[in-house]
């Protein structure tokens, strides 16, 4: 089956998480990805064990091959490997890339065509761009801690790594702008964001109320900053979250509590009002919300038209019907551990298409292959082998 970027070639020079998550889209999507390794024992991959549960989802769909890009003969393999390309990603440090020979101004000279995409911790240029990024601190730079969690709790980290997945599905999106305005120029370009940028941007409306209106956000823990009520309520058996900040939507969430007498409430005649006392509001509900069940609540508030749901745990929510029936967990073969569940793209085409993909490859499992498609003979990978080069 052919998958709508299975005719782009992609050169996957990434580590840790940021960089496979771009280099994912473009697997998932059928492209023919090539990951370069180090030979085995010369360098981390920063996922864990190679046939583990995040490895295996991160790098699905690839092929690999292994070359010392240190060494001026596997620099030249990559150069060939480049000619051939039509997009390269990396996340080397920013001073790596150039001692490796390997940035754009390398490259572009051997392949004008070449879409290259950078993902770096804090940006390419500026005072902190020779920093090394990871994710938990671009959460704390980009000012994300200081709005999750429970008023006073202190900064909490959001609990996936928010800037690395962000940044490279930014990335991803800026490679494929970038390819689709090389159709009409017959050029490429350098497309770079950072775990900084991604952080940044992903605060969304939280950023705005400072860059507009001068108000520095703060923690409003499990319910909205903004919009009141909105958030989490205990529940005889747990938890559920609801939405009812104003409107019809506000009078049918007091309906199905059994209080329409805060409809009318002078506190919370508004949305303004019920912002400014939210507190008290909150409490309110929580008490009455308290002396059902998720589920009992679910029905009643789904049934009035109120958004709602339950707070599940990542297993509880892998089993729950609407997650099964949108196929999330797709089954790749790996050739040890048999039939693996990885996590699927959440994307699907408008004929019902969905990415397939396969089970991530082993170190250099395809190097004899892919060399020998750039014209490297038997012998020639031999000498190379022997060499510690490939």
């Amino acid at each position: 089956m052919s998958l709508p970027l299975a005719d782009l070639r992609v050169l996957d020079l990434t580590v840790a998480r940021a960089g496979p998550t771009a280099v994912r889209q473009f697997a998932d999507w059928g492209a023919d990805v090539i990951r370069v390794e180090p030979p085995a024992g010369r360098g981390g991959m920063g996922s864990g064990p190679r046939d583990g549960s995040d490895f295996q989802n991160l790098h699905r769909g690839k092929r690999c091959i292994t070359l010392d890009l240190k060494s001026e003969k596997g620099r030249r393999l990559l150069y060939d490997l480049v000619e051939g390309a039509d997009v390269l990603i990396e996340n080397f440090r920013v001073p790596v890339k150039h001692r490796l020979k390997v940035s754009y101004d390398d490259l572009r000279p051997l392949n004008p065509r070449l879409i290259y995409g950078s993902i770096s911790g804090f940006g390419q240029d500026g005072p902190y761009s020779d920093r090394g990024g990871v994710d938990q601190i671009a959460q704390g730079l980009g000012g994300l801690m200081s709005i999750t969690g429970v008023p006073g709790q202190g900064p909490v980290r959001v609990g996936v790594p928010i800037s690395d997945l962000s940044a490279g599905v930014y990335l991803a999106m800026g490679v494929l702008v970038a390819l689709h305005e090389r159709e009409r120029t017959g050029e490429g370009q350098w497309v770079r964001t950072s775990l900084l940028e991604a952080m940044v941007a992903m605060l969304d409306f939280q950023a705005v109320r400072y860059t507009v209106d001068g108000e520095v956000p703060e923690q409003a823990g499990n319910h909205h900053p903004t919009g009141i009520p909105m958030g989490t309520f205990p529940t005889s058996d747990g938890y559920m979250n609801v939405a009812g900040p104003s409107g019809r939507l506000w009078r049918a969430f007091c309906t199905v509590l059994g209080a329409p007498e805060l409809i009318d409430d002078p506190a919370y005649v508004s949305a303004g009002l019920r912002s400014e006392n939210r507190d008290e509001l909150n409490d309110r509900i929580a008490q009455i919300t308290a002396t059902r069940s998720t589920d009992d609540w679910i029905a009643a508030l789904n049934e009035a038209g109120v958004p709602c749901g339950p707070v599940n745990d990542i297993g509880q929510t892998m089993n729950d019907p609407q997650v099964e029936h949108l196929g999330m967990r797709s089954l790749v073969h790996h050739p040890e551990r048999g039939d693996l569940g990885v996590i699927r793209n959440a994307v699907t085409m408008g004929d019902g298409t969905e990415p397939l993909g396969s089970a991530a490859p082993e170190a250099g499992q395809h190097t004899d292959e892919v060399l020998a498609e750039i014209g490297v003979g038997a012998d020639r990978r031999a000498e190379l082998r022997s060499a510690g080069i490939i």
